[in-house]
C-alpha cells in the first residue's frame, strides 16, 4: 500500500536498537526500550506559512533521524509497524558518518 502523508507530517520505521551493550551484555527483550532512531520512508509537501506559501521539510525519505521517545502515532501499515509524526518532532538527522560511528 503507498502512504502520502499530508502537511508536515512524515512516516518513519523505527530502526532497531543492538542485542548487547558495548561490554557484551546480552539485553533481554523485557529490558529494551523503544529505539528513538529511524529511518524516513515517505514526506509529506511542507507545512503552510502564513501567507499560504508551503515550507519544504528539511527531512527527507531515506533519512536516519533521532526523535523523542513518545514522538509520532503508532499505526500498522501492511503488517509493519510505522510512527506518524510532525517534522518538528525530529531532533536531528544523523548524517552517513555519524552512523558509522554510532555503528561500530
Amino acid at each position: 500500500m503507498a502512504f502520502r502523508p499530508l502537511h508536515d507530517r512524515i512516516l518513519v520505521r523505527r530502526v532497531e536498537s543492538e542485542e548487547k551493550t558495548k561490554g557484551g551484555i546480552i539485553i533481554p527483550d523485557t529490558a529494551k526500550e523503544k529505539p528513538q532512531e529511524g529511518e524516513v520512508l515517505a514526506v509529506g509537501p511542507g507545512a503552510r506559512g502564513e501567507q499560504g506559501q508551503i515550507q519544504p521539510l528539511d527531512v527527507k525519505v531515506g533519512d536516519r533521524i533521532l526523535f523523542g521517545k513518545w514522538s509520532g502515532t503508532e499505526i500498522k501499515i501492511d503488517g509493519e509497524d510505522l510512527l506518524i509524526m510532525k517534522e518538528s518532532d525530529v531532533m536531528g538527522i544523523i548524517e552517513a558518518r555519524a552512523a558509522e560511528k554510532i555503528a561500530a
